[in-house]
């Protein structure tokens, strides 16, 4: 049974892969049992309502009607899983509390529908490609999820890594690493770590698990004739994502702002946003196919280029229609541990954010290869454009925006009907950065919205005649 201290502890990281708050017992208990349905398709997870969205106890009440419903519908998730709520004492308020296993008889489903845990996230399956990429992913199981035998926790966690994991995922360093480990759930039914934990708490996890590197390529020209860098990076995987930006920074035309810093820390600016390494990185790391041995992860820097590739193509759950809108990760252990140090954001979210970066640096969009071996490439801005960029960035930065209100202003005079959302999809940036253009051409009497939000439509003022 779970104990106030380990409730603490839950609520201390906050919501993860294997953590889900709840303020109330929603009036719809289905969406709980969506939840527990979601945890037990994935490596189990712990439900606690009582728990606001400020990560605070404030405790709730349930009568045993709601108990009764609630209990009602868990039973409705087949086959049949053992799970109950249970009422905890904490610091004075009363914790909901539903601990989830990771299912034996996977899948597990609800009124026709499977839920799976991605990431911090649970997500309905809904399309026949989704379903048949769950059924193949449950049948050689999750990488990530499998146990490593060979790994002795005693001598090959880099204990230098914990506090950094602890501080980044606001973990109080006075937890024991025991006592994270037990509720991160890094450890599998026979208490052997799972390889996901190895690759992300091991000192050397490439000892053990063959090819889980980074290898960094810096060449001549624009072909790869003539190598100019070759360099290795091994180590956990936070290790690999640091080694490589540190890579990056060293073989790209990064500038500073020593200006009006008040003696703080200088600002970067990378020739090409350093945010869009980032997330290609992550990705990278997150989503590749461990199971794959023959090939590693790279970043390959050209004269005209970079790119960063990893072994496994698109995940087959994911269509083209719904690339850079949806997500669905091969090491959901791993996603969601970077997830808690706060290195992954909304998912879904990073090629959307990738290419809204790009546009505003005044590049061109990043392109994508998704077959076998999954490869961002970005281009880079030739050394005038540099040069430009150094004495006007804001000039620059102008005329991107120009650029993209420009698409928008050009789509809809072809369908004043179309959404925000539709032409995010169009232009391939977030929706956010679409609301913020049209409020500017608003407010410039470019553009107006007649009728309401739905079934309204959109009208471009022509410019007047000189």
């Amino acid at each position: 049974m779970i104990s106030a201290d380990d409730i603490r502890l839950l609520v201390q990281a906050g919501e993860g892969y294997n953590a889900e708050f709840k303020k109330a017992v929603p009036t719809k208990v289905k969406d709980i049992s969506e939840e527990v349905c979601a945890f037990a398709n994935a490596a189990g997870g712990t439900l606690l309502i009582g728990v606001d969205d400020q990560n605070r106890l404030v405790g709730v009440k349930v009568d045993n009607a709601r108990r009764s419903a609630l209990q009602n519908s868990l039973g409705e998730i087949s086959p049949h899983l053992s799970c109950h709520l249970e009422m905890v004492e904490v610091d004075g308020k009363t914790i909901a509390v539903i601990e989830v296993p990771s299912g034996p008889k996977k899948p597990y489903v609800l009124s026709g529908a499977i839920y799976v845990r991605i990431g911090p996230n649970t997500q309905k399956l809904t399309t026949a490609e989704q379903m048949r990429d769950f059924f193949q992913q449950a049948g050689k199981i999750y990488f990530d999820e499998v146990p490593c035998r060979d790994f002795l926790p005693a001598s090959m966690i880099d204990a230098s890594f914990l506090p950094i994991f602890k501080a980044e995922s606001g973990i109080s360093a006075g937890v024991s690493d025991e006592q994270l480990f037990q509720n991160l759930r890094v450890y599998s039914e026979d208490q052997h770590f799972k390889n996901g934990a190895v690759l992300f708490f091991g000192k050397q996890p490439e000892e053990i698990l063959d090819k889980a590197i980074i290898r960094c390529i810096a060449f001549q020209d624009k072909d790869k004739r003539f190598i100019i860098d070759d360099k290795v990076f091994g180590g956990n995987l936070w290790q690999q994502y640091r080694q490589g930006m540190q890579w990056l920074r060293g073989k790209l035309n990064v500038r500073y702002d020593i200006e009006g810093q008040g003696g703080g820390p200088r600002k970067e600016y990378w020739e090409i946003p350093e945010t869009v390494f980032k997330e290609a990185i992550i990705n990278a790391l997150s989503h590749r196919d461990y199971y794959e041995k023959g090939a590693v992860i790279h970043i390959e820097v050209f004269q005209n280029r970079v790119e960063i590739s990893n072994p496994g193509g698109l995940v087959s759950a994911i269509s083209e229609k719904d690339f850079g809108r949806k997500s669905h990760s091969r090491n959901p252990l791993i996603f969601g541990l970077f997830a808690r140090m706060q290195l992954v954001e909304q998912v879904g979210s990073g090629i959307g954010r990738i290419q809204e970066l790009m546009e505003k640096a005044g590049l061109p969009e990043a392109s994508f290869s998704k077959e076998g071996m999954f490869t961002v490439i970005l281009q880079r801005p030739d050394q005038s454009e540099v040069d430009q960029k150094e004495t006007g960035s804001e000039k620059s930065s102008e005329k991107s925006s120009e650029k993209g209100s420009e698409k928008i202003l050009e789509l809809l005079r072809e369908n004043p009907n179309m959404t925000i959302a539709e032409i995010a999809e169009a232009i391939s940036i977030s929706t956010r950065a679409v609301e913020k253009k049209i409020a500017k051409l608003k407010e410039k009497g470019i553009l107006i919205r007649q009728g309401p939000d739905r079934g309204g439509e959109w009208q471009v003022i022509p410019k007047p005649q000189k």
